[in-house]
């Protein structure tokens, strides 16, 4: 017997520390060294390839493309503790206000604009949170469907370009992170899309669960309405178009998109009075904290890979899939279960970490042929995909890191039955948008 047997123990180990509540990158961390101890006893591991870990973890340091992370987490905490998203999510509910469900649709655009200026789905859900939530109650609005859209909605900062996930998606499986943000565009768009018309059906069918604002809070007039628009909305839309623009134009990196957007988010505070000590301090100690917990994450996930390569987990773990029943229809089905079976329980960074980079291999060999694109496109759709996969996780009880933001934030009027119940029928919207993506990739490759 060789190495067949301590690969797979070294993956069970692993997964039982995590689930156990233990830090995952200690977790990850701690395996390695064990089971690189075990191997090298045992015959099965070379010491010799520890000495490439050094060379790895100055990658991860050096990594360009990583560097995006903290510029976009950035933005969206300023955009955030500096009260623009509040500005935003006030004036176009007064836009949507006097239709029926407008407040929902409302919610909806914000979220869209927040995931496009900033990635980062805890502000966007926390500040639509604090803001909506107690406004769309207020005015009559269901508990169910106020928080199902408000959860549903702040998640797209996990489809919708520049998304944090897909950076380091981009990272993990060697490919674009340009390519990843323009493939992900037209699925994030159409899953808010999905998310607005089933607010308006809803509102159609079952007018008391989201009815209009009342006129009395409909007294602003047209011209004061129309400047007030344009004078919230035209700066970050602005914003957004300048940093993703450039992306997909090829002019810079998604790097230098990142900082042009971080200094823009700080003059756009400025202009709006918001920019305080106080308010920049918070959004760089936020920063700080998220970076360091993706870089350590990053760290331990690569001293995990190394020594599980090491023990030829990577062998095993293609093998598997690459001879599933149903080719490559069972290895998406597979592939999907895992992770969103996971989603339950693990955050969706240490997906990405862990899990993903076992998938990438048998990826570029089912896929490619199947749809008749090279390897690093057929990932790149691959990669949408498992985006759009990990973001359902936000929203999957027990453990949807939404459904935790929003409860942290609710009134004590709403209980966490009702924000469970409210996630459903997004839930099942989601996987309807999965289904699309597989059944049309070319929402996906169309500009490739």
């Amino acid at each position: 017997m060789g190495t067949e047997w301590l690969a797979p123990l070294m993956f069970a180990a692993a997964l039982l520390f995590i689930f156990s509540g233990y830090p995952v990158a200690f977790a990850l961390g701690g395996v390695s060294i064990v089971f690189a101890i075990i191997g090298i006893a045992t015959g099965y591991f070379d010491w010799l390839l520890l000495l490439a870990l050094p060379d790895r973890l100055a990658g991860i340091m050096s990594n360009y493309i990583l560097l995006a992370v903290p510029f976009f987490i950035f933005m969206g905490t300023m955009l955030e503790r500096s009260g623009l998203a509040e500005d935003l999510l006030k004036t176009i509910g007064q836009l949507f206000g006097p239709m029926r469900g407008g407040l929902a649709m409302a919610v909806v655009l914000v979220g869209a604009l927040l995931a496009a200026a900033t990635g980062v789905v805890g502000a966007s859900v926390v500040a639509m949170g604090l803001i909506s939530l107690p406004l769309m109650l207020r005015f009559g609005y269901s508990k169910t469907l106020a928080t199902g859209v408000i959860a549903a909605a702040g998640t797209l900062g996990q489809i919708i370009p520049p998304s944090i996930v897909l950076i380091v998606l981009a990272d993990q499986m060697g490919v674009s992170v340009g390519g990843l943000f323009t493939g992900a565009l037209v699925p994030g768009l159409i899953l808010a899309a999905l998310y607005a018309l089933y607010s308006l059906g809803l509102a159609l069918v079952r007018p008391r669960q989201a009815p209009a604002l009342p006129a009395s809070e409909r007294d602003i007039r047209a011209g004061a309405l129309l400047k007030r628009v344009l004078l919230v909305m035209l700066p970050p839309l602005v914003l957004i178009l300048v940093v993703l623009g450039s992306i997909f134009a090829g002019i810079a990196t998604p790097t230098e998109s990142g900082a042009l957007g971080a200094v823009g988010t700080i003059l756009l505070a400025a202009a709006n009075r918001r920019l305080t000590w106080q308010h920049l301090r918070e959004a760089l100690e936020e920063t700080t904290k998220l970076t360091a917990m993706v870089m350590m994450l990053l760290i331990a996930s690569t001293a995990f890979a190394l020594v599980f390569r090491g023990l030829d987990g990577g062998f095993w773990i293609e093998g598997i899939l690459t001879n599933l029943p149903g080719g490559v229809i069972g290895f998406l089905i597979v592939a999907n279960l895992t992770i969103f079976v996971l989603g339950f329980f693990l955050d969706f960074f240490e997906i990405a970490f862990v899990i993903v980079p076992l998938l990438v291999p048998p990826a570029a060999e089912l896929l490619a042929p199947m749809l008749g694109v090279p390897a690093s496109v057929a990932l790149i759709w691959f990669g949408v995909m498992v985006g759009m996969n990990l973001q359902t996780s936000f929203l999957t009880p027990p453990f949807g890191f939404a459904l935790f933001y929003l409860r942290g934030v609710a009134p004590p009027s709403v209980s966490t039955a009702h924000i469970y119940r409210g996630a459903l029928p997004f839930i099942a919207i989601q996987v309807v948008g999965l289904l699309v993506l597989m059944r049309f990739p070319e929402v996906v490759l169309w500009s490739f």
